[in-house]
Parts: structure tokens; C-alpha cells; sequence
């Protein structure tokens, strides 16, 4: 166990609550978009696709950062495997829960839509606990599945991988740490990093596609872990985020270059001005700068909530609680409400407002059962109901579901 604990940073848990509910708006856009997804609507368009992809690149990547972090601050709390038993029950057992009661909605109506599926919920039930593969479209559904709780997978698999590492360095763990703060200075903390995913993606993105199923997922693995693992040396490091908060502007610049310059790509591409050109050559460059404007979206919003809400309060401490089982509830959510909505013929606009308001209340409505029931609060990630504290951000989980254009 280590006797330096790193500093409370409410920034961060801000960080961790405005990505993820960023995520409503963004999985209610999946509805909307032409990229895959579970159900689709009749209105889908390639309209929304450029602001999907202000935030696709790096939402992910910056939930893994703040997960590092939160799971640094507890290990130095905690023996490793105390802290690997702690991390299992919060994530595993709401893993198994999501999987068998709250994702299967989402593949029933997937298989109704996409498939004509006739059979009953009962039936599909069946189906899906004997892990039947004869839903096929494009591929087969694999059944059953975690589908949007596939970051709680991941996480677990990470924080297992750091427990181990602190484990086996012991005290070398902050030496390490502390070496990555006299080399994280100035523009270094922004080039090394990116450098780093930048190498993987190009890479590896060819030969390992996403899948997000864990064990095939190598692309995933190297732009994943690496951040988390990145996250809990950086809590170590005092004084590190107000250097990141000094290079707020420009990493905004740089993402926002970034971003412009891949909407450039991504047109250029569809027009099939691409292909058999010389623009092939920049190929390479552009997922170099993928990977920039990924880790320069990721600081400057670090920079900023440092600068700006680094702050407690009883919305703070509220909103960490609901954030994990709101995530878990969301996207089944949408995916009803959607399936619902549609023999209505609502015009897009309005139809995607009620979607975004009624998945938002129902989440938090659900999140207000879950937790006055004292069984319902494991399933949901929620430790047992402490009346006389506030929830310490280190035992909530960070955690969804995109990457790329997908989840």
C-alpha cells in the first residue's frame, strides 16, 4: 500500500460526468446517422456525421485517462489484489446483469427490424441464453452479448493489468510516475502521447479491426490501455494538470485542426478522389493526425475543467453516483423508445428532442430505484448506501461505450 495518496480532483469527476452524458446525444445520433447500428431511422442521413465525429475520436480514449486515474487513487488506498476484488464486484457482476436483463432488448429489436424477426421476447430469450448465431445479416449476431457494456469489459481487463504492474513494481510504481513527470513537460505532454497512439493506429488498425469482443480486439487493446495505463501514472505526478491546463488553447486549436482537416479526408474519400491517386500517400499522415487530434481533444478537455470546475458540491456528488447506472440504462433506452416512436412519423427534429428527453429522465428515474433498493445496487455498480458520506469518486466507474463511428 502506498503512503502518498494522490490529490481529490473534482475536475475530473466533471470531466467523467459530461463525457458520459454527452453519450446520450451521441447514441441518440446513431439513430440518425448511416453508420451501423441496432435499429435504424427511416430519416437516416450522413447530415449529423461531422458533429458525431467531433467527439468519436477521442470520448473513449478520455474515459480510459479518467478511469487510470480514479483506479491510481485507489490502489494507493488499497493492497493490489484488495483492489482487484473491490474492482471485480463493482464491474463484473453489473456486467453479467447487463448482459442477461438490460442488453437484450436492444438484439431482439435489432433482429425484429433488420430480420422480420416474428417469435415472442420469450421466444428470443431462448434463443439468445443457448447463444444462437442464426441471426445473420452482413455477419451473424453473436448472442449473448455485452453490445454498449463492452467498456465495462474492457475496464475490468485493464484494471487487472494495472493491478498486476503495481504488484509486481511495488514502489517503483511512483518512481515510474515520477520519471513520466520530468518528461511530461510543455509541448511533450502533447507529441509523446499522440506519438505513441498515433504508431498503434497506423499500425495496427489494417490488421486488427475493431470488434470490441476483448479477446480479438488488438487495434482496441493498444489505443485503450495504454491511456488508462497513462491515467494512473499521471495521478501520481503532482502538479501535472495544471500543465495541461496552461496548453488548454492550444490542444483546443489542435483538435479542432484535426478535425477539420478529417472531415476533409472523409469527403474527399466518398467522392472516391482517393483511391488510386496520390492522395493515397497521405494515408499515413492522416491517421497520424487522427491520433493528435484524439489526444489534444482529451487535454484541452482536461485543461479546461481544470481551470474551470475544479469544484465540489452536492451536483457533483450526486451525478458521480448516478453516472455508471444511467450509462448501463441508456442505450437499451434509446433503442425501445426509438422502435417505439417510429410508427409515429414524427418529423427528425422533434423526434430526436423527445428521444433525447425521455431517455435522460427515464435513466435518471431508473437511477432513483436502483438506488433506494438495497439488492438493485450491485447490479448497478453502487456500493452499499453510506448515509453519512458522500461517495468517494474513486468507487464509481468510469465507464461508454464508441469507437470510431460504431458502439
Amino acid at each position: 500500500m502506498h503512503t502518498n495518496h494522490p490529490p481529490r480532483h473534482h475536475f475530473l469527476d466533471w470531466v467523467r460526468i459530461i463525457a458520459f452524458f454527452l453519450l446520450i446525444l451521441y447514441h441518440v445520433g446513431m439513430y440518425y446517422v448511416t453508420w451501423g447500428w441496432h435499429v435504424k431511422s427511416p430519416y437516416a442521413g450522413p447530415a449529423l456525421e461531422p458533429f458525431m465525429m467531433l467527439s468519436s475520436p477521442w470520448r473513449l480514449s478520455l474515459l480510459f485517462l479518467v478511469s487510470g486515474v480514479a483506479s491510481s487513487a485507489m490502489l494507493a488506498k488499497l493492497r493490489p489484489l484488495a483492489f482487484l476484488r473491490k474492482r471485480s464486484w463493482r464491474l463484473l457482476v453489473p456486467l453479467l446483469f447487463g448482459m442477461l436483463v438490460i442488453v437484450p432488448p436492444q438484439s431482439y429489436l435489432e433482429v425484429v427490424e433488420k430480420l422480420g424477426y416474428a417469435g415472442s421476447y420469450a421466444d428470443f430469450m431462448r434463443l439468445y441464453v443457448r447463444g444462437y448465431h442464426g441471426f445473420c445479416q452482413d455477419g451473424c449476431l453473436i448472442l449473448p452479448t455485452w453490445n454498449h457494456l463492452w467498456f465495462v469489459a474492457y475496464l475490468w481487463a485493464y484494471t487487472a493489468v494495472l493491478a498486476l504492474v503495481v504488484l509486481a513494481l511495488g514502489p517503483r510504481f511512483d518512481r515510474l510516475a515520477a520519471l513520466f513527470g520530468r518528461v511530461l513537460t510543455g509541448w511533450k505532454i502533447i507529441v509523446l502521447p499522440a506519438a505513441v497512439l498515433a504508431l498503434a493506429r497506423i499500425l495496427m488498425l489494417n490488421r486488427f479491426p475493431v470488434t470490441h469482443a476483448l479477446v480479438d480486439d488488438w487495434y482496441n487493446h493498444a489505443n485503450y490501455l495504454p491511456v488508462f495505463l497513462l491515467g494512473a501514472l499521471m495521478a501520481r505526478v503532482p502538479g501535472l494538470w495544471p500543465r495541461v491546463a496552461a496548453l488548454r488553447w492550444t490542444c483546443l486549436a489542435l483538435a479542432l485542426a484535426g478535425w477539420a482537416l478529417l472531415m476533409l479526408w472523409i469527403a474527399l474519400d466518398e467522392t472516391g478522389g482517393i483511391d488510386g491517386t496520390r492522395w493515397e500517400l497521405l494515408a499515413t499522415p492522416m491517421r497520424a493526425n487522427y491520433a493528435l487530434l484524439a489526444w489534444s481533444a482529451i487535454l484541452a478537455a482536461c485543461g479546461f475543467a481544470q481551470r474551470h470546475l475544479d469544484r465540489d458540491g452536492p451536483a457533483r456528488r450526486y451525478l458521480t453516483e448516478a453516472v455508471f447506472p444511467v450509462y448501463i440504462l441508456h442505450q437499451t433506452l434509446i433503442v425501445v423508445l426509438a422502435h417505439a416512436l417510429k410508427p409515429l412519423h414524427r418529423p427528425p427534429g422533434l423526434e430526436a428532442v423527445l428521444l433525447v428527453v425521455l431517455v435522460t429522465v427515464l435513466s435518471f428515474a431508473g437511477f432513483e430505484i436502483v438506488r433506494r433498493v438495497p439488492l438493485l445496487r450491485p447490479l448497478f455498480g453502487l456500493g452499499p448506501r453510506i448515509r453519512t458520506a458522500a461517495p468517494a469518486a474513486q468507487d464509481i466507474i468510469a465507464p461508454h461505450p464508441v469507437a470510431g463511428r460504431g458502439a
